[in-house]
């Protein structure tokens, strides 16, 4: 690896692959080195290594990942994209942009707007995450509900096969013939393949831009008004909703002027054309007070706009302030079943005795429960792994899913079952082996391994398992 990409830029010390060990979740695997190819051609020659020693590989983004997608579960090599940084080509008559995958989600609508263009998939983490990874776990963000996930704005894509192959699929023309690799490359979690090159759909900026905040003092009420937003036809850009606990630690931390005594609010965006973002403001306004909403505040200038999305952006940090670390879910539930859900999170609250907090992007119903807790305590991480899975089974039983956007990962894997049948599992397990067929790309996740635990090996103890 030092031969083909330098010394520089392979890491294996054990006191370097310590940062190499965790993404956002609470789940730790060391790789066993950690490399930063520049290009394709590198990170052919990776896959090539890997291949002839028979390596496990792992690509990684910036780690901000929340369903454990980077993390090392056979040891191996890590293949890091920080090097592959660049954007490659802005093609504004074709409305897309080439990038590698190591570019920062945020970093291209900066480098488009002075056209009038952004990239419009924008998770909470857009100012880190990057290109690659959202790929990789098809990220979606607030204004999903509109918009739709990040396999809505990639056109095409180039990777790296576990042989070395290189494949491009899709391109800059709209319906390219044939099978749409593109779109089954993005969000197999690098389980397929590693990604070394994104097309990605531009869109042009809104004439107008509305954003509201609605007030409650029940959380019920907040999730009736999203409830009767669908009813009565009306699809805002973005329905964002934090309960009080949340929307508290959120006030103390960014001062973006949620009220404190509020026991939950809606962040809602209108976009679109002049008058029609003014026709459905005055809607969304009426449908929010008959909903129980106590307040309504319009945002006046940009400057109160941006104040409003940094609280919400910055929220996962705010928890920070009070808390080691938390655990974030990610399931989803049809829009009638929030309140449901939302009361049955309360209750796993009281049942396991922990702290949860929420933050949701309540128009698609896509769950955020975070659950506070002490990972030095072994106790209170196993109340907090065992309140996760509860959450995440009873958006099974409400008719929803287990992730809307943060992947599987090994997270959540062995739920799979749950979703589908054995002889789905198989399929999917056999379609991820034309791609990968000895399974090195990325072992452990998103298909159920069986096991109860995480095993891993480290370089320091290569013929130990250790359980994290």
């Amino acid at each position: 690896m030092q031969r083909a990409l330098g010394e520089r830029f392979v890491l294996h010390r054990s006191r370097d692959l310590l940062l190499y060990e965790y993404d956002g979740s609470i789940d730790k695997g060391r790789p066993e080195c950690v490399v930063f190819p520049r290009s394709t051609e590198q990170v052919v020659q990776v896959m090539n290594i890997a291949r002839d020693y028979d390596l496990p590989i792992v690509g990684r983004g910036a780690g901000t990942g929340l369903s454990g997608g980077v993390i090392p579960t056979r040891g191996g090599v890590m293949v890091g994209f920080s090097r592959m940084n660049k954007i490659l080509e802005i093609d504004i008559e074709n409305e897309c942009a080439v990038v590698q995958p190591g570019v920062v989600n945020l970093d291209i609508t900066r480098a488009v707007q002075a056209h009038g263009y952004y990239y419009a998939p924008d998770p909470s983490s857009q100012k880190a995450c990057t290109i690659g990874g959202n790929v990789a776990e098809n990220a979606g963000g607030p204004h999903t509900l509109i918009y739709g996930v990040t396999t809505n704005h990639v056109l095409g894509i180039e990777a790296v096969l576990s042989d070395g192959t290189v494949l491009e699929a899709g391109g800059k023309e709209q319906d390219r013939p044939g099978y749409d690799i593109t779109g089954l490359l993005t969000g197999s979690e690098g389980t397929m393949a590693l990604v070394t090159k994104v097309i990605v759909r531009l869109m042009r900026s809104c004439e107008a831009v509305e954003t509201l905040l609605s007030i409650y003092d029940r959380p019920d009420d907040a999730a009736t008004t999203v409830g009767e937003l669908t009813a009565k036809a009306i699809t805002p850009a973005a329905v964002e909703m934090l309960d009080g606990v949340m929307l508290r630690m959120v006030e103390e931390a960014t001062h973006a002027g949620f009220p404190l005594d509020a026991e939950a609010v809606l962040l809602i965006e209108l976009e679109g054309v002049r008058e029609g973002v003014a026709e459905q403001l005055r809607q969304v306004r009426s449908v929010c007070e008959e909903a129980g909403a106590r307040e309504v505040r319009i945002a006046k200038t940009a400057r109160e706009r941006e104040l409003l999305w940094k609280g919400r952006k910055n929220a996962f940090g705010a928890v920070g302030r009070v808390s080691p670390t938390y655990y974030v879910q990610d399931g989803v539930v049809p829009r009638t079943r929030i309140a449901d859900t939302l009361r049955h999170i309360y209750r796993v609250s009281e049942k396991y005795g922990l702290t949860i907090s929420n933050i949701f992007h309540a128009g698609d119903g896509n769950m955020h429960p975070i659950i506070l807790f002490d990972p030095r305590s072994e106790e209170e991480t196993r109340r907090t792994r065992a309140a996760g899975e509860d959450i995440l089974r009873y958006c099974i039983d409400a008719g929803g899913a287990i992730t809307g956007e943060h992947g599987v990962g090994m997270e959540k894997n062995e739920l799979m079952p749950l979703l589908f049948s054995d002889d789905s599992l198989a399929q999917m397990d056999r379609l991820m082996r034309i791609f990968n067929p000895d399974g090195r790309l990325n072992p452990g996740k998103v298909l159920p391994t069986g096991k109860g635990c995480l095993e891993v090996r480290t370089p320091a103890a290569p013929h130990k398992a250790v359980v994290w």
